[in-house]
C-alpha cells in the first residue's frame, strides 16, 4: 500500500541538502509528487510530497531523514497525507491562476496584509510569494527605490471586476500599485511594446512646450489636459492647440527636442527589452520630430507620430496627413502585429491620455503609466508609483537578472 506523506525541513541552508534527502528518499524509491524550495536570509525550508510503496521504507525512511536532520541542526516535520485530500489537492490544478503584482518604493507588511484581506474576501488563496527586486538596504529610501513583489493566486472568484476595483482602491490608498493578471503562457511570452510618447516616455506634453514658447502655453495646456481627461475629441482638440502655434520659429523644435526629460526607467526598460528581442515602437498624438529623435537615443524600432507642416521655416499650424488619434493608435498597433506576425496578445502598449485606451484596450497586456483617474479606472493594468521600467516586472522579469552578464 502506498502512503503519502508531507515532509518539510527547516534550518540554516547547507550545501548539499537536497543531494542527501533525495539520495534517502531514493533508497526507498519514492515518487515525488511534489516539491517546493525557498531560502530567505540563508534560512531554508523545503517541502516533499513523497510516495512511500512500503511501511517498512516508510518507518525507515523518517528514521534516516531524522538523523539527517539532526547531524544537520534541521527541522523535520512529517505528515501523513489521506488520498481523499490527495485527491482533491490533483483536481484543484485546473482552477484558475492568477498573478498579483505588488509595487511600491518600499513593501510593508500595511501593503501585504491589505492585499491579502481582498484575496481572502473573494475566495482565492496565495499559493506563492516571491519577490523580484533587489535587496533594499536599511535606512532613508531613495527616491528612485523599486520594491516588487509577486503573488501566486489561484481559485475562483465570482466576480473578477469587483476584485480588480478593491485591488485598485487599496493600492491607491496606501501609496502602492496592485497589477492582476492572468497566469497564462502569453505573460511571458510577449513580443511587442507599442508606447506613447508625451507623459509616457518623456515627462512633458510637447504641445504643451511649443505653445509656451509661442505665448499661448496656458490656453494650450488646459485644452491638452481635457482632452487627456476625454473630456474633448482628440482630433477638434488636436486642430485646435495647433493652430495656436502658427507663426513659431522652426528653430525652437531643436530647443526643445534638447530639453525633453526622460521618463524615470525608459532607458533601461527599452534595453533590456532589446536585449530581449522585443520590437517596440513609439505610436503617439504628439509630433515625429520628436519622436524621432527619442528613436534614435533609446534604440526603438518603429515611430508614428503627426507631422507638422512648416514653411519658409515656420509653423504653420496644420498638420500633414491623418491625425494620429486614439483609433489611429489601435489601428496602428493591430498593423504592427500583424506585421511582425504577432499575435496580439503578445502585444503590450503603454499610455496615459484617454487617447490610449483604444490600444490599451485589444493588447495582450495594457497599462496606464501615471495615468489620468479615467484612463486608470478603464485599462487593466495601472502603474503610478514606480518608473516605466517596472513593466519588467509584470513580466515576471526580476532585477537579477536585467543586468547584462
Amino acid at each position: 500500500m502506498t502512503d503519502i506523506v508531507l515532509a518539510t525541513f527547516s534550518g540554516s541552508d547547507v550545501p548539499g541538502l537536497t543531494a542527501k534527502m533525495m539520495a534517502l528518499c531514493a533508497q526507498h524509491q519514492c515518487d515525488i509528487l511534489d516539491i517546493g524550495q525557498s531560502v530567505i536570509h540563508d534560512r531554508l525550508s523545503i517541502g516533499l510530497l513523497l510516495a512511500i510503496h512500503t511501511s517498512e521504507s516508510h518507518s525507515a525512511l523518517r528514521q534516516q531523514l531524522q538523523t539527517m536532520c539532526n547531524d544537520e541542526q534541521l527541522s523535520l516535520g512529517w505528515e501523513s497525507v489521506s488520498t481523499e485530500r490527495y485527491s482533491e489537492w490533483v483536481a484543484a490544478q485546473g482552477s484558475p491562476r492568477y498573478i498579483v503584482t505588488l509595487l511600491a518604493r518600499r513593501v510593508t507588511a500595511e501593503h501585504i496584509a491589505a492585499l491579502g484581506a481582498v484575496v481572502y474576501r473573494h475566495g482565492l488563496n496565495i499559493d506563492g510569494i516571491t519577490r523580484l527586486s533587489g535587496r533594499i538596504p536599511l535606512g532613508p529610501v531613495p527616491t528612485s527605490s523599486k520594491a516588487c513583489v509577486e503573488f501566486s493566486v489561484r481559485g475562483q472568484t465570482a466576480d473578477r471586476a469587483q476584485f480588480k476595483r478593491e485591488l485598485m482602491s487599496v493600492a491607491s490608498g496606501l501609496e502602492m500599485d496592485l497589477a492582476f493578471q492572468q497566469d497564462d503562457m502569453y505573460r511571458r511570452n510577449r513580443r511587442l511594446v507599442v508606447f506613447d510618447m508625451d507623459s509616457t516616455l518623456i515627462e512633458a506634453e510637447v504641445i504643451d512646450e511649443l505653445a509656451k514658447r509661442a505665448g499661448v502655453g496656458e490656453q494650450v495646456a488646459e485644452i491638452t489636459e481635457r482632452a487627456m481627461r476625454g473630456e474633448l475629441d482628440f482630433k477638434a482638440s488636436f486642430r485646435e492647440r495647433l493652430g495656436l502655434l502658427k507663426g513659431l520659429s522652426e528653430s525652437v523644435l531643436s530647443e526643445i527636442a534638447a530639453e525633453l526629460p526622460i521618463t524615470e526607467g525608459a532607458a533601461h526598460l527599452i534595453s533590456v527589452l532589446r536585449r530581449l528581442g522585443y520590437r517596440t515602437a513609439i505610436v503617439s498624438g504628439g509630433f515625429t520630430y520628436f519622436a524621432k529623435k527619442l528613436q534614435a537615443e533609446l534604440g526603438m524600432d518603429y515611430v508614428f507620430a503627426n507631422e507638422l507642416d512648416i514653411h519658409d521655416g515656420l509653423v504653420t499650424g496644420e498638420v500633414k496627413g491623418e491625425i494620429v488619434d486614439g483609433e489611429r493608435k489601435a489601428l496602428l498597433l493591430r498593423q504592427l502585429a500583424e506585421q511582425e506576425n504577432i499575435d496580439l496578445q503578445q502585444v503590450i502598449a503603454v499610455g496615459d491620455g484617454a487617447n490610449d485606451l483604444p490600444m490599451l484596450g485589444i493588447a495582450g497586456l495594457g497599462v496606464a503609466f501615471r495615468a489620468k483617474p479615467l484612463v486608470k479606472e478603464a485599462a487593466e493594468q495601472s502603474i503610478s508609483t514606480l518608473g516605466l521600467d517596472a513593466i519588467l516586472y509584470l513580466l515576471g522579469i526580476a532585477d537579477r537578472y536585467q543586468t547584462p552578464v
